[in-house]
């Protein structure tokens, strides 16, 4: 063989390796993406979940403490800006309002335990 022939076959096995590494990080990357999709959607749906519960809990307490306005007014916004987050850090933040509110809500429910 002469020495051409051993470079070009040298070349295209470096080529062919290059491209099955190449082949194989895409691949990863786009399971790896499905995954964080997987992984937003199911606390998504959480989210959506915990704010579902929440009229129930302020009809609850609701019959307590009809004097306690504000704290409902502050879950239902909270509420309803979880319900409308259209991405991670909207819905991160509209948690994170709802959570507050709910501590409130809940000490006007131990304010009232009846």
């Amino acid at each position: 063989m002469g020495a051409g022939i051993i470079v070009l076959i040298v070349i295209l096995a470096i080529v062919a390796i290059g491209i099955f590494f190449i082949w194989g990080t895409y691949n990863s990357l786009v399971t790896i993406r499905q995954r964080v999709k997987e992984a937003w959607s199911g606390i998504d749906v959480q989210l959506k979940r915990r704010a579902s519960l929440v009229p129930n809990l302020v009809e609850t307490v609701k019959g307590y403490a009809a004097h306690e306005k504000a704290v409902f007014e502050n879950v239902t916004k909270a509420r309803a800006a979880l319900m409308s987050a259209g991405t991670p850090q909207q819905a991160a933040q509209a948690d994170n309002m709802l959570t507050g509110a709910l501590k409130s809500l809940f000490a006007v429910a131990e304010a009232y335990p009846e």
